[in-house]
């Protein structure tokens, strides 16, 4: 996908993941829209890298059918979806207290499956109507998983299915909106310096990152936008998952 000039999503677009990955593709030269719930932080990363900010919660259909037809207003129809909308969450099954809450568990799907499914089937509906580019593209949709879907750790049996249900959607969409020129990967961050990281590991430090085989650091979110501008580039990845950990396997 030829960059320069393409109308481009980005979620989650506040802090860490999404907003390094849009300052990227602005970089790069596409017309960006950033979407988070969060509407004073989208708007000041907007402010920051020359974006066009959306308030919305990307769990809300309408709310999100709202803020497709925003960008497609400012920048044309989209032909990148950049989706980094996430919540971690570290809870026992059951704990002191007795058993999780079903509530928590719902809405850790609702934010991290639910909003991917959104997002994906929208963004899908509007590069479907597309005209082709020159090698027969008509969009690339990248959705956010996490190595706690292969290696969930204890504590983490909610966010872990949360995750695993992205994982397991990549292919299927991929196999299905691959006819129509519309690719579909997945990147599953390791050990990020992020907010998820912190909600979900509660007692960081330094012995943790040592575990990662090389580098000895937590990620940084600049190295995922730069695999995300990558596979936006490379025609040729599609389908897949690709674990962003440094060879972390706990």
């Amino acid at each position: 996908m030829d960059l320069w000039g393409c109308p481009a999503l980005v979620t989650g677009a506040a802090s860490g993941l999404g907003a390094e990955t849009a300052r990227h593709l602005v970089e790069a030269g596409a017309k960006v829209s950033l979407i988070d719930i969060d509407a004073d932080g989208v708007q000041k990363i907007a402010d920051e890298i020359g974006a066009f900010a959306i308030p919305c919660d990307v769990t809300d259909a309408e709310a999100s059918e709202r803020a497709i037809a925003l960008a497609r207003e400012k920048h044309g129809a989209t032909r990148v979806l950049v989706h980094c909308v996430g919540r971690g969450h570290f809870e026992p099954i059951v704990g002191d207290n007795g058993p999780m809450r079903l509530g928590d568990f719902r809405k850790l799907v609702d934010t991290n499956l639910i909003s991917s499914y959104n997002m994906l089937r929208l963004a899908a509906a509007e590069m479907a109507a597309l005209s082709p580019t020159a090698n027969g593209e008509r969009g690339v949709i990248l959705l956010t998983a996490s190595v706690s879907a292969y290696e969930g750790q204890i504590g983490e049996a909610a966010y872990a299915a949360s995750k695993g249900g992205v994982v397991s959607m990549i292919l299927p969409a991929a196999r299905e909106l691959g006819p129509q020129g519309i690719r579909v990967v997945g990147i599953a961050p390791g050990l990020f310096g992020t907010q998820t990281l912190f909600d979900i590991e509660k007692n960081l430090d330094s012995r943790l990152a040592r575990q990662i085989p090389f580098p000895h650091r937590f990620g940084d979110p600049a190295e995922f936008a730069m695999l995300a501008i990558h596979v936006m580039h490379n025609v040729m990845i599609n389908g897949c998952v690709m674990r962003l950990d440094g060879g972390y396997h706990r």
